[in-house]
C-alpha cells in the first residue's frame, strides 16, 4: 500500500521536523499549508545547478528538505541537451532512481512548475512512488510524491539514451545553465535537435 507522509510539527529554521507521520491522506496540513512531497532527481538536488531555487523556497518557508529517497520502480533517467536530466515515464525500465524528497507548499509548487516549463510542454508533473525516507515511520513502505517527467511529446525518442541510476557530479560536470545556452532557440527546439543528432 502506498502511503503519504505528513508533518504536524511547525517548520523551524527552514528545516523539516525530524518526525514525519504516515497517513492515508494525499497532502500535508502543516505550517506549510496544503503541501506535497516532491521527488527531485537532477539539478534541483543539493550541490547541483538549480539548487538555488530549493534553497530560496526553504528560506521563504515554502519548502523543507525531508530525506534522500529512491523510486520504488525502475525508470529511465537520461541526460539530454546541455546535460539536462530527464526522467522518462516508462516504468520497469532503467534503474530505481536515487534523489531527494522535499515537502513543498502550493506557492513552492508553482515556482517549480515554472522552472520546469509545465505550461510549455517541457516537463510533466506526475505522481511517483518513492522509498527509503529516513523520517518515515515505515522506511520500507512506498510514499506518494510528485516528480517532473520529460514531456510526453518527446520522451519516447529519448528512450535509447543511456539509463542512469542517479544524476551525479559526473553527468553535471558538463551541465550548461540556461543563461549560457544559445539565445533565440526554445528548449523544445534544443531537445528536438539533440534527438535528431542521436539518430
Amino acid at each position: 500500500m502506498a502511503l503519504a507522509a505528513t508533518s504536524s510539527v511547525p517548520l523551524a529554521l527552514g528545516i523539516c521536523a525530524t518526525s514525519f507521520q504516515i497517513s492515508a491522506r494525499g497532502n500535508s496540513d502543516s505550517s506549510l499549508g496544503s503541501s506535497s512531497l516532491v521527488f527531485v532527481y537532477g539539478t534541483l538536488k543539493k550541490g547541483f545547478g538549480n539548487e538555488w531555487l530549493m534553497q530560496e523556497l526553504v528560506s521563504q518557508q515554502h519548502a523543507c528538505f525531508v530525506s534522500a529517497a529512491t523510486t520504488k520502480l525502475e525508470f529511465p533517467l537520461v541526460c539530454g541537451p546541455f546535460q539536462v536530466p530527464f526522467l522518462l515515464n516508462f516504468p520497469c525500465q532503467g534503474h530505481r532512481v536515487r534523489g531527494e524528497v522535499y515537502l513543498v507548499d502550493q506557492a513552492g509548487l508553482r515556482r517549480l512548475d515554472e522552472l520546469e516549463g509545465l505550461g510549455k510542454g517541457h516537463y510533466e508533473r506526475r505522481s511517483i512512488l518513492v522509498e527509503g525516507l529516513e523520517r518515515s515511520l515505515a522506511q520500507s513502505q512506498a510514499v506518494n510524491a510528485e516528480a517532473y517527467f520529460a514531456g510526453s511529446s518527446y520522451a519516447m525518442e529519448m528512450l535509447g539514451a543511456p539509463h542512469l541510476p542517479s544524476y551525479s557530479t559526473v553527468e553535471a560536470e558538463n551541465y550548461v545553465p540556461r543563461r549560457n545556452r544559445p539565445p533565440g532557440i526554445t528548449f523544445l527546439e534544443h531537445v528536438q535537435a539533440w534527438i535528431a543528432a542521436k539518430k
